[in-house]
């Protein structure tokens, strides 16, 4: 059941009136206490309102300062915190740069090194090589003076002694045309005729075995050394085939000399130091062996390399004045890479009577024990004290 109008009406008159309320003005600052006098309506405990409550609302602004220092306290310990923090990162990194820094300059230092010392390799290589250049300039320098010095003279030499050759012959062919007899008697070419088989059957079938270091065979000995002499002081330059055509010097000589008369025709002389040179001596021997022996004496050259080889054939052609004809294996020189043909080709030669001579060049460091067997063989042993770089 609703109260009806006049209940309320009985109230009203029944109760105290009401004190105005003294509120705080808008103006003042909030952190200000009211006075006490303020929130209490009268005198009397009963009949006014008391608003004491409100004086917990004064409290929250210092709860939100204390808040607010506890939040700056925490921040500025954070602060430290990560200052602390970005120190010790500072600190990290410098170490780690620091030892990456070192250890670039170690690997640096350790390239350099390795640099340096290859470098360096390479400089006494290339110094060696320089040295040996420089050794072989001045042995071409030396061959080329002692060769091809006085090229005018040597020219001149040679024209004199065609001019002389040519006038002997004319000569010559006067006296033996001034001799010519028109009616030559029939029996003394027919005797001859008669006797040249036989004499060539004894120089075929008899076996070929030089004795030059005897003195039973004086006839041969002078025949050699008046070939060296003829070759050392009156070089032909224009002589026939298989006969020196170039200077012979004394030490050839000598050296040629040895072979014949103190080896025997088998053994080794030193080099001189140049491959032409030692041409030049065993085209000597060739010469001798050829005027001795005519074309039963066949030349057997052992080297191991084609270029080396070459270097034979070109030497020889010029000191001999022979040509590539005269080169194979039916010719009077044959050249071998290996010392088993050449033994078997010397063998076959032996069995038909032929005089076989081996010629070792100088790069052959080991002999073939199977080479020694036959009756003339000549080695060039490279000198010790002066090594030769081809």
């Amino acid at each position: 059941m609703l109260p009806d109008e006049s209940d309320y009406s009985e109230q009203s008159t029944n109760s105290e009136p009401l004190t105005p309320l003294n509120l705080p003005n808008p103006s003042e600052p909030l952190g200000a206490i009211p006075p006490k006098s303020t929130y209490s309506g009268g005198s009397s405990g009963t009949g006014g309102i008391n608003f004491s409550a409100q004086s917990s609302s004064g409290s929250t602004p210092s709860n939100e300062l204390e808040s607010l220092e506890q939040r700056v306290a925490e921040l500025r310990r954070e602060e430290q915190r990560l200052k602390q923090e970005i120190a010790t990162l500072q600190t990290s990194y410098n170490t780690m740069m620091r030892q990456q820094v070192t250890e670039a300059q170690m690997a640096i230092g350790r390239l350099v090194k390795d640099g340096l010392s290859e470098l360096e390799q390479r400089k006494q290589t290339l110094q060696i090589s320089v040295e040996q250049l420089e050794r072989r300039q001045e042995r071409i320098r030396a061959e080329m003076r002692t060769t091809f010095a006085g090229s005018s003279q040597d020219l001149a030499i040679r024209v004199q002694g065609f001019k002389d050759y040519l006038v002997g012959s004319l000569q010559d062919l006067a006296t033996a045309a001034e001799q010519l007899q028109l009616a030559p008697k029939a029996e003394a070419p027919r005797r001859a005729a008669a006797n040249e088989p036989q004499e060539a059957s004894r120089s075929t079938s008899a076996p070929v075995t030089p004795q030059f270091a005897e003195q039973t065979f004086e006839e041969q000995t002078k025949r050699i050394r008046r070939s060296l002499d003829q070759y050392r002081n009156s070089p032909d330059y224009y002589g026939p085939p298989w006969q020196l055509r170039r200077t012979f010097e004394p030490v050839h000589a000598e050296r040629v000399s040895n072979w014949f008369f103190t080896q025997g025709g088998r053994g080794a002389l030193r080099s001189m130091g140049s491959r032409l040179q030692n041409i030049l001596i065993a085209s000597a021997v060739i010469s001798v062996l050829r005027d001795l022996y005519g074309d039963r004496a066949r030349t057997l050259i052992l080297a191991d390399s084609p270029e080396r080889l070459g270097e034979w054939r070109r030497g020889l052609q010029d000191c001999l004045g022979i040509s590539r004809a005269d080169f194979g294996a039916d010719q009077g020189v044959v050249l071998f890479e290996a010392p088993e043909p050449l033994a078997q080709r010397a063998d076959r030669l032996v069995k038909q009577k032929q005089l076989p001579l081996i010629i070792m060049d100088e790069s052959e460091e080991l002999i073939n024990l199977s080479l020694l067997q036959f009756p003339l063989w000549l080695a060039f042993a490279p000198d010790p004290n002066n090594p030769v770089m081809y």
